[in-house]
């Protein structure tokens, strides 16, 4: 059951008093605060032991909400917008000067989007600010789909979580920058490579993550830099195995997880899955190597970051 009116207003005063509220998206569950609250987004960072240099995704409930918090508007952002929003898809954009700079790591771009959850967009319409939210879980650990996630891995950290069930995408949105020379897609998720150029008609380049990683060693972060772009993420404190076809499972007591076989099931399971079998107390989980078609690149890119033993591209 979705949370009631009376809940959705009480989330609301929380995000404009500057406290933290766990939300679902159909991502996965966000951890918001208030994006134009220097204080309530540190709050962020510190529930969630997130280094400062991770910038934050701003959520807004519609695309005029989303173009006050951004300095440029291209056409092909409009083009995306009304193709893919509301939904899983963040643009990378320059910033308002009204964004505090611990939302974008310093840089002077941003990243929006427009939720479709209806429990998300009831959240930021009520509240009537844009809300920065990561996922509602310790950095760099499994995303939450469920509410329960949120309350085993974030605890009293949060001041409030609304419950909306599990999320139906399952994984984090595609990000893809405008800021550049040329669109860029920085993160892949189940809007795809094939979707993106359908439906603007140009070219994408996809950012190599290893690229990104060598600029956050060396402290060099691009303009448009994403989050979850760090080689270790996404992951189980149980050690996850990628197995090819014909691999040997490892030694020890473990689980293999039998998945979907159609990528936006897959999606929608994956996370739920890792949770399930990280509570259970395995020497190690393993998932099959999965389809390297196009619509399987987002989830193939979460399976890389959360593994310990790598399938090869």
């Amino acid at each position: 059951m979705d949370p009631s009116d009376t809940e959705l207003t009480l989330a609301a005063k929380l995000i404009r008093a500057g406290r933290l509220v766990a939300f679902p998206t159909e991502t996965v569950y966000g951890l918001g605060a208030n994006a134009l609250d220097e204080a309530a987004v540190q709050r962020i960072f510190d529930a969630k032991g997130r280094p400062a240099s991770s910038p934050l995704i701003v959520h807004a409930a519609d695309v005029v909400m989303a173009r006050q918090v951004t300095a440029e508007w291209p056409r092909l952002a409009q083009t995306l917008a009304e193709r893919f929003w509301p939904g899983p898809l963040t643009l990378v954009l320059p910033k308002a000067d009204q964004i505090p700079d611990i939302v974008t790591a310093g840089l002077d771009t941003v990243g929006v989007r427009i939720p479709s959850h209806p429990v998300a967009l009831g959240l930021i319409r009520r509240a009537r600010v844009p809300i920065a939210a990561p996922s509602a879980n310790r950095f760099t650990q499994i995303s939450p789909t469920t509410a329960e996630h949120v309350r085993v891995g974030l605890g009293s950290a949060v001041d409030l979580i609304l419950d909306g069930g599990a999320t139906h995408v399952g994984i984090e949105s595609t990000v893809v920058s405008l800021a550049g020379d040329y669109p860029t897609i920085l993160r892949l998720g189940m809007v795809s490579h094939a979707d993106l150029e359908a439906a603007t008609g140009v070219a994408w380049r996809v950012q190599d993550s290893a690229e990104v990683q060598q600029a956050v060693v060396a402290g060099t972060l691009p303009g448009f830099a994403a989050p979850g772009m760090r080689s270790r993420h996404y992951a189980p404190r149980t050690p996850l195995v990628l197995l090819k076809k014909g691999q040997p499972e490892p030694k020890g007591r473990g689980r293999i997880l039998e998945m979907p076989s159609e990528p936006a099931a897959y999606a929608a399971r994956l996370y739920a899955a890792l949770h399930e079998a990280d509570a259970e107390g395995w020497d190690w989980i393993a998932v099959r190597e999965p389809s390297t078609g196009d619509e399987w690149a987002g989830i193939r890119d979460r399976l890389k970051r959360a593994a310990t033993g790598r399938f090869e591209e």
